[in-house]
């Protein structure tokens, strides 16, 4: 092998390295029966050796614990369900390939999309970065990032999901223009 075709293998492997641990920066929205609302901020993921990293710029939320999931579709709007409009059900179920049907600890063996519980004080703002030991840049593509009106305690018992409740802020990873956009790969 030459020493050029060398450095350009060296040089494509390094810019290969560099799209898979770029950051992504979802806008988040407050959403309600009627569709999108007004932006709330915004959470950057970023992935590490650990998994990835969803470090929240969040505010104007409801103080406390919220449900904090991946949604299996780009989508934020709002959706009919038995004839009542469903704040954010374009955004589908958790995320969840393996097909677990189960909800669970972010490092146990429910959805992939499950992640721990957002913190927000009590002035309304969201800023504690959490971790998602087995998800990776490329499971987001085509996903939507929620938050839920209340607390998650990870089963599904006794409530189903967590206990979340309905959705109350999402945001589009890698969709529309409005939205996020996504490395592509």
């Amino acid at each position: 092998m030459n020493a050029r075709f060398r450095l350009l293998l060296a040089a494509s492997a390094v810019s290969a390295c560099a799209v898979a641990y770029a950051d992504i920066t979802v806008p988040m929205n407050m959403v309600d029966d009627k569709g999108v609302g007004q932006s709330v901020g915004q959470v950057v993921v970023s992935e590490t050796t650990y998994g990835l990293v969803f470090t929240p710029s969040l505010a104007g939320l409801p103080p406390g614990l919220h449900g904090f999931h991946v949604h299996e579709n780009p989508a934020c709007g709002a959706k009919d369900l038995n004839g009542k409009m469903v704040p954010a059900l374009a955004a589908g179920g958790h995320y969840d390939p393996a097909a677990s049907k189960q909800h669970g600890l972010p490092w146990g063996n429910g959805h992939l999309g499950d992640l721990p519980a957002l913190f927000v004080d009590v002035a309304g703002v969201a800023t504690n970065p959490v971790l998602a030991p087995r998800l990776k840049m490329a499971d987001l593509k085509g996903r939507s990032l929620m938050v839920h009106a209340g607390g998650d305690n990870h089963a599904d018992h006794p409530a189903p999901l967590g206990g979340g409740g309905p959705r109350v802020v999402c945001g589009v990873i890698g969709g529309s223009s409005e939205q996020a956009s996504l490395p592509s790969y």
